[in-house]
């Protein structure tokens, strides 16, 4: 079955930021934090410091994947650069998404470079407290001025709005607050990551989520979804998570994406779309959606 990855990273070299500080590459795809942590960042058999649009071009065609839409993220780096050149070289296969610190001093400019100069359509914040937005500053209200500023440009330059609020439980997870921001923007497109990013035996929670976030312009991919719910493959709960969405929502808003490659230290590529290609819980028209229409309709004009 033809795939659109709308969740994946490019890391040119591993410099990234989080909760325990600067993250630095040690090789083989692990890093160390400033605090002496050390994480396999990815697994090895993508790169050693970092990784390739090359070694994404393998992936996708190992697995039928048309094209990916190369995120930014804290954990890794900013890697808005590089993503872009990944865009410019392989047009038909990778779509890139900007992003900035709105800390930033002379954010002003990063805006104008990033999506005027080079005109990039989508922008990824990622708020997170473990390697997003509240990882190195104060709580910031996801309804409040300066996150309205990000929506404000988003709304005017017609970017397309991605945005990861971290788990349940932490102070980034702020749903309503979101909720109540995406009301004031019913012209632009917004897609919160990892469907709401729902833990082990939290289908209460996803359902309440689904229900507050539940706007004719909201959609949701389900990138890290099996590894969230942290169960063996086939990952059922993460089936059911879906299933429940789907009912919630309709299929029109699901996408799927792999979060490749710091989630395949969790499952293979594979397994994180056979879960669902191969499920019983959903229709073969429900898996195409999933998997491709649905990714299609919204990103397929935005290839260069």
């Amino acid at each position: 079955m033809k795939k659109i990855d709308v969740h994946v990273h490019l890391i040119r070299v591993i410099c990234g930021i989080g909760s325990e500080g600067e993250l630095a590459p040690l090789g083989n795809g692990r890093a160390i934090y400033a605090s002496g942590k050390e994480i396999q960042l990815f697994p090895a058999q993508y790169g050693d410091f970092g990784v390739t649009p090359e070694t994404l071009i393998q992936v996708q065609k190992e697995h039928n994947v048309e094209f990916s839409i190369a995120l930014q993220g804290n954990y890794a780096g900013f890697q808005n650069l590089y993503a872009y050149e990944a865009s410019l070289q392989y047009p038909k296969n990778i779509l890139s998404a900007g992003t900035y610190d709105p800390f930033f001093r002379n954010k002003d400019k990063i805006i104008k470079h990033l999506f005027e100069d080079l005109k990039i359509k989508l922008i990824k914040m990622e708020v997170s407290n473990g390697s997003g937005l509240m990882a190195n500053h104060c709580t910031v209200d996801l309804d409040g001025p300066i996150m309205h500023e990000v929506y404000e440009m988003a709304n005017q330059h017609q970017l397309i709005f991605f945005i990861d609020i971290g788990r349940p439980g932490n102070n980034c997870y702020q749903v309503e607050a979101l909720a109540q921001a995406i009301k004031k923007y019913p012209n632009m497109t917004f897609i919160i990551c990892h469907l709401t990013a729902p833990q082990h035996n939290q289908m209460a929670i996803l359902e309440e989520n689904l229900a507050k976030l539940n706007f004719k312009n909201v959609y949701f991919d389900l990138a890290s979804l099996p590894n969230n719910t942290k169960e063996p493959y086939p990952f059922y709960e993460a089936q059911a998570y879906i299933r429940k969405a789907i009912d919630v929502m309709g299929i029109e808003k699901i996408l799927w994406g792999s979060d490749f490659p710091n989630a395949m230290n969790y499952c293979s590529y594979k397994e994180a779309y056979s879960y669902i290609e191969d499920s019983q819980q959903f229709t073969q028209e429900e898996k195409e959606q999933i998997l491709y229409k649905n990714a299609k309709r919204l990103f397929g004009d935005l290839l260069q």
